[in-house]
């Protein structure tokens, strides 16, 4: 028996790269509009294809029937990876970014929703590089939804059929999967729709409403605009921070909304967490900013819930400077880097179905400290999780936490400030984008050496393929039969 099947997995990725060459293809309407050059997005569209083409022919005969989960993960890696690589060609043959590591940085940026960026002035490039910028957020977020939501519980990966949608999913992939992935790319275009027509009645225009819609939606956070949100009204303010924390809801939950299967929405103890958590938290940052600034209290409370649900939510958008905000605020800020929204989300980080099932792990050990005799189930949303999915989902959070220490150590030997580091780590391992430091929400990461920006866009990566997914490719046991 193989362990794994490469012609299985070059016919996966020979798809992705057809994906890829169908988005550049998408562009080209964009350049003609506004009269640019055609020519980065058509050879970047025909060298995807040959290799595409390539992969196909070589893979033309490989059966599915005898995929494993070994080709499951494989094939998701190097997706992503793909993905990044392949997406650098726009931005290197229309010579607005020459270094292929700030190439990748920015593609990877992009790909994983996290929205850091290598460009001094956005403002510069051409509409369709903008354009292109802005798609990157948005298929890399509908991809995250695939991978969480179908993926990863279908592969019986240890912790994720906890957001399962149907129980015929924790066996293998088959054709009613596919009837839920229709669904779940109608409810992020609905959200995508909705959002571009509510912003166009602000002062956005179209092409404006649709890259920040991107953005939005995907949690992402590339702007078309140097200055970001701030550059925009109340209005369009109110409008983002609104579908940034639509946007940090459980595609599970829209499934069940969906279905009209209200009594399960009910049951979505994330849902209700993640709502408890942005209101909180939300709620002490405008405390702060009323009691310590001048700022009446709408501005208060707008920017407060604005960036305290664009962290949460690990969109990464800002409509002020929050390095300028009172030191409790900017604390706030930064120990919310780690918190992310529902699983099953376009969000980045740990994510509040962990944060929930770690809090009822401590509530346990107080219990048994009182009550040594008391048997305690840990639940969510009214299921008894297994000790094997505690252990993981334990050991996923410690693991988290011990790559932003390594990363943010990395960084400072490359001569990176401390607190710059550390925010910088953990803003790329959650998807976030903006940091504290030289690289807080009115700056960028242009002025980095290459060695750190390649390492950031390893930590999106890895961060986006929520860890395990590319770890378990280098354990031991992943090679055996």
């Amino acid at each position: 028996m193989r362990l794994i099947n490469p012609l299985i997995i070059l016919k996966i990725l020979s798809t992705i790269l057809l994906i890829e060459t169908v988005s550049f293809i998408f562009c080209i309407p964009v350049a003609a509009i506004y009269n640019e050059s055609l020519s980065p997005f058509l050879l970047s569209a025909l060298i995807t294809t040959v290799l595409s083409l390539s992969m196909f022919l070589i893979s033309r005969k490989c059966d599915f029937e005898k995929a494993g989960v070994r080709d499951g993960f494989i094939s998701v890696t190097f997706s992503w990876l793909l993905f990044s690589v392949m997406g650098t060609l726009p931005y290197i043959f229309s010579g607005t970014i020459q270094s292929f590591i700030n190439a990748f940085f920015e593609s990877a940026s992009g790909f994983t929703t996290t929205g850091s960026t290598i460009l001094n002035d956005v403002e510069a490039l051409p509409y369709s590089l903008l354009f292109w910028r802005s798609l990157t957020h948005w298929i890399g977020g509908l991809g995250i939804i695939v991978l969480v939501v179908i993926i990863l519980p279908s592969f019986r990966f240890t912790g994720y059929h906890l957001i399962s949608l149907d129980s015929s999913l924790n066996e293998r992939i088959h054709p009613k999967t596919r009837s839920i992935g229709f669904r779940l790319l109608f409810i992020y275009l609905g959200l995508t729709l909705t959002e571009i027509i509510v912003l166009n009645f602000g002062d956005m225009n179209l092409f404006e409403s649709i890259c920040h819609t991107f953005g939005t939606v995907a949690t992402g956070g590339f702007s078309t605009n140097k200055m970001g949100i701030a550059a925009y009204s109340s209005y369009t303010q109110y409008v983002i921070m609104i579908f940034m924390f639509l946007s940090g809801i459980s595609f599970v939950a829209y499934y069940f909304i969906f279905k009209f299967n209200f009594k399960k929405v009910k049951q979505q103890e994330e849902l209700w967490f993640y709502f408890a958590t942005v209101m909180i938290a939300g709620a002490i940052a405008t405390f702060i900013l009323i009691a310590k600034t001048n700022h009446t209290f709408e501005k208060a409370f707008r920017d407060g819930f604005f960036n305290v649900i664009s962290i949460i939510t690990t969109t990464g958008y800002a409509n002020v400077n929050y390095l300028l905000w009172p030191q409790t605020g900017m604390l706030l800020l930064f120990l919310l880097l780690f918190t992310g929204g529902s699983t099953g989300s376009t969000s980045g980080s740990i994510k509040m179905a962990r944060h929930l099932i770690v809090l009822r792990n401590i509530k346990n050990v107080f219990i048994k400290i009182s009550h040594s005799n008391v048997v305690y189930q840990i639940k969510l949303n009214r299921n008894v999780l297994s000790w094997n999915t505690n252990v993981s989902i334990i050991s996923f959070v410690l693991l988290y936490l011990f790559i932003f220490i390594i990363g943010t150590i990395i960084l400072t030997i490359l001569g990176t400030d401390p607190l710059t580091s550390a925010s910088a780590a953990a803003a790329a391992l959650g998807n976030i984008g903006p940091a504290f430091g030289s690289l807080g929400p009115m700056h960028n990461y242009s002025h980095l050496p290459e060695l750190s920006k390649l390492i950031l866009s390893l930590l999106m990566i890895l961060g986006r393929l929520e860890i395990f997914t590319i770890f378990v490719l280098f354990t031991r046991s992943f090679w055996k039969n």
